[in-house]
């Protein structure tokens, strides 16, 4: 790696030498990092990188599997287990506060000026929408963060307020109204620039309102005007109709750009199935079972979870009597137990927003009566989540079907069917971890997700802390948003989190 910047360096200097002997140099004066009206960057490329870093910062080991996978009880710590017990490193928090400012935040507000620029909302709305969901994941990890005065460049305060969670809700609420309404004419787009959905303005306004629709249920206890109106509006405006709808991160596959679970399951040993959902998949025989775990080695015919919250002497206990995630979450041949998986792991998408997730959503909010549904199609939008999710991961429509059928699953109506379909939510969001925690911790369901025994808390968190570098950097503003929110602690509820 060493070799490699140097070699880059040299380079650049030879380039500069022969171009000062040529021309004059006051392109010298230009930022590469705010292109000019005149020289726009390629939007399509710096979209490309901000989703390749968006994906591998908020899909990857150390977000999903070393910390909101574990707050959901989906996986648990086999080895290394201090974040199991909730025993963070700090550093590794902080990035996540500091890290996606200058970075995807900051590539996607680049994306959004030149669209705006050319006046092409096919460019500067998947960018929109793409920032609100990096939003939307760090003040659901924080609770207030700098929202509005932030991605202004040079021209911006360079000690930014920190927004209460309310007003960023709304924020992001108004920003994907605007840009669901504006895509969808003649404009060139991100075309092959977009991983996503390949420069289809029709998707990207779906995953806008459905984003919207995620929102608005979010917020129904804390804000439930708000939270109704918003519902109905974004069912309106179109959400996703089906897993072709799925906004999800198609990974090449190339040992480059894989699948961030994959990449970290090559070399490491570290994770097994959570028993709080294994017991669930087992225990109503889900067809996902086979696709989320792998069969114990100790014995090939059996699933089985480890208990979240040991410490490391009783959970190396599990190593052989519980299920690891499953095949494709591994890229074949390991560095520690031979061949698990296959190539075809490395692409496994990180998915962003499903349409099981809207599906739930409309269930819920059927079953509450708001949001302009009924009670009555409840069961439907039940059912429609369940099969939705058991297909998205390869299953079949027979197997949720023959699922359904069953009485523990079948819809039940009223409290015990919201309990469903919250439950049911819950396993649909395996490897969304901080939509499952987040779900959680609006409405307590699962029940049974509760310290570990070698826990460090007696409760399970609420949020992160903010990042240590702010006492520094950005002191007054911290401590505002601290008087504001409640003291910087694990167990300070956030605004919706009521």
């Amino acid at each position: 790696m060493r070799t490699t910047r140097l070699s880059v360096a040299m380079l650049a200097v030879v380039a500069l030498a022969a171009t000062a002997c040529k021309t004059d140099i006051t392109g010298l004066n230009v930022n590469p990092n705010s292109p000019s009206i005149s020289t726009p960057p390629p939007p399509g490329t710096i979209f490309t990188r901000a989703v390749a870093t968006t994906g591998g910062r908020y899909g990857g080991a150390g977000y999903q599997q070393s910390m909101v996978e574990l707050l959901a009880q989906h996986i648990s710590q086999y080895q290394y287990v201090d974040e199991d017990r909730f025993a963070y490193r700090v550093l590794t928090i902080d990035g996540y506060f500091n890290g996606p400012y200058p970075a995807d935040l900051m590539d996607l507000q680049q994306v959004v000026n030149v669209g705006q620029t050319i006046k092409d909302p096919n460019t500067w709305g998947p960018a929109k929408v793409m920032q609100q969901w990096v939003f939307q994941q760090m003040t659901d990890l924080f609770g207030d963060i700098p929202y509005t005065e932030t991605l202004q460049g040079m021209t911006g305060p360079l000690k930014p307020k920190y927004d209460a969670q309310k007003d960023i809700y709304y924020g992001m609420v108004k920003e994907l109204t605007d840009a669901s309404a504006g895509m969808g004419g003649a404009g060139p787009g991100l075309g092959s620039g977009d991983q996503i959905f390949a420069g289809n303005a029709a998707l990207w306004k779906k995953f806008s309102n459905s984003l919207r629709l995620r929102l608005a249920m979010r917020m129904q206890k804390a804000d439930a005007a708000k939270a109704n109106t918003e519902l109905a509006a974004a069912l309106a405006a179109g959400v996703m109709t089906s897993n072709s709808d799925n906004a999800m991160i198609n990974w090449p596959g190339d040992l480059v750009f894989d699948n961030p679970w994959a990449s970290n399951n090559a070399g490491r040993d570290d994770y097994r199935m959570s028993k709080t959902l294994m017991d669930v998949l087992v225990a109503n025989n889900d067809p996902r079972t086979g696709i989320y775990a792998q069969p114990t080695k100790a014995d090939p015919t059996k699933y089985a979870g480890e208990p979240n919250g040991l410490d490391n002497a009783t959970a190396n206990a599990y190593g052989t009597t519980t299920s690891r995630p499953g095949a494709i979450f591994y890229p074949g041949s390991t560095t520690y137990a031979g061949t698990i998986g296959t190539s075809a792991g490395r692409k496994t998408p990180t998915y962003l927003l499903t349409y099981a997730e809207v599906c739930f959503i409309k269930a819920e909010a059927a079953n509450r009566g708001i949001g302009g549904l009924t009670a009555a199609q409840a069961q439907q939008f039940y059912n429609d989540g369940v099969t939705a999710s058991i297909t998205q991961w390869g299953g079949t429509a027979a197997s949720a079907a023959a699922f359904l059928a069953q009485p523990t699953v079948a819809y039940a109506g009223g409290a015990a069917g919201l309990t469903q379909i919250l439950t049911q939510k819950w396993v649909a969001f395996f490897t969304q971890g901080e939509e499952a925690w987040s779900d959680w911790r609006r409405t307590g369901i699962p029940a049974n997700i509760v310290p570990g025994p070698k826990a460090t808390l007696s409760y399970m968190p609420r949020r992160m802390m903010y990042a240590t570098t702010e006492q520094s950097v950005n002191n007054d503003n911290l401590q505002a948003a601290i008087t504001r929110q409640g003291a910087d602690t694990y167990s300070t509820r956030m605004w919706w989190d009521k």
